[in-house]
């Protein structure tokens, strides 16, 4: 007998693809999944995000925020596949942007202003790839994302579509505390508009050390390596590093930014 689940006992409603209809918001019921956040020179970080109308949230002496985060999703309501971000912390253009704003990360996310800007987020499904671009605006791409976690040990590779490595995150995490899981709202575009997408995310996480761990870049010449490369993510070892394998969320369908 199946236990009643208010997270994931929601309405749902389909909405078509390239791939077949999919029913929103997807549902992801047992997940792991490695973020690994890095403080980038701001100056970057707003010349990736030139023409969105987004700014990077700013850190002190110049930095910004930027997170690369690898998942295994091994059981969904669009099937099992992994998939790789790479988004900057960002705010509206226009609004304060002052490091207080941080606090705006503790309210729910669909009323947050606060949110990510996606710029690479390869998939290992031809599915999560149309449902991705075509619904959210999401830039997708289809390839091998293979990913190991093993305890603290982490071993992960994006190649690009012709077999070669585009990055890589490997190494041992260091020390860490438990932490709250942290829900999402990302920004895209779609048709010409912005796109506010809010993730409700529940599952006990571990906030660690960076410890050997490195984001190291290939010799791949794909699109995604020119981007990390530009933000100066060619060697580079993350702040901190969000981790779990109790990862659920439900990913909802996404709406016109006011």
């Amino acid at each position: 007998m199946t236990t009643a689940d208010a997270f994931f006992d929601v309405p749902r409603s389909p909405h078509p693809t390239s791939r077949g209809p999919v029913e929103l918001p997807i549902l992801y019921r047992d997940a792991t999944t490695v973020v690994a956040m890095f403080a980038v020179d701001r100056a970057r970080a707003a010349d990736a995000l030139a023409d969105t109308g987004l700014v990077p949230l700013p850190l002190p002496r110049g930095r910004a925020l930027a997170a690369v985060a690898f998942y295994e999703y091994r059981t969904t309501s669009v099937g099992r596949y992994n998939e790789v971000g790479v988004a900057l912390m960002v705010t509206r253009a226009g609004e304060p942007a002052r490091p207080w704003r941080w606090a705006d990360l503790a309210r729910p996310p669909a009323v947050r202003r606060l949110g990510m800007y996606v710029l690479d987020l390869p998939v290992s499904t031809p599915l999560a790839d149309a449902a991705g671009r075509e619904l959210w605006g999401y830039p997708k791409f289809v390839t091998e994302l293979p990913l190991r976690v093993a305890g603290r040990e982490v071993d992960a590779t994006v190649l690009d579509p012709d077999g070669r490595t585009i990055v890589t995150f490997a190494g041992r995490l260091g020390p860490g505390v438990p932490a709250p899981p942290l829900s999402l709202m990302t920004y895209t575009r779609l048709g010409g508009s912005l796109i506010r997408t809010h993730v409700d995310v529940r599952g006990r996480s571990w906030l660690r050390a960076p410890g050997s761990a490195r984001l190291r870049l290939g010799a791949s010449p794909h699109g995604m390596a020119t981007r990390l490369r530009a933000l100066g993510l060619v060697d580079a070892r993350p702040a901190i590093v969000l981790a779990t394998d109790r990862f659920q969320s439900r990913l909802h369908a996404g709406t016109p930014a006011p």
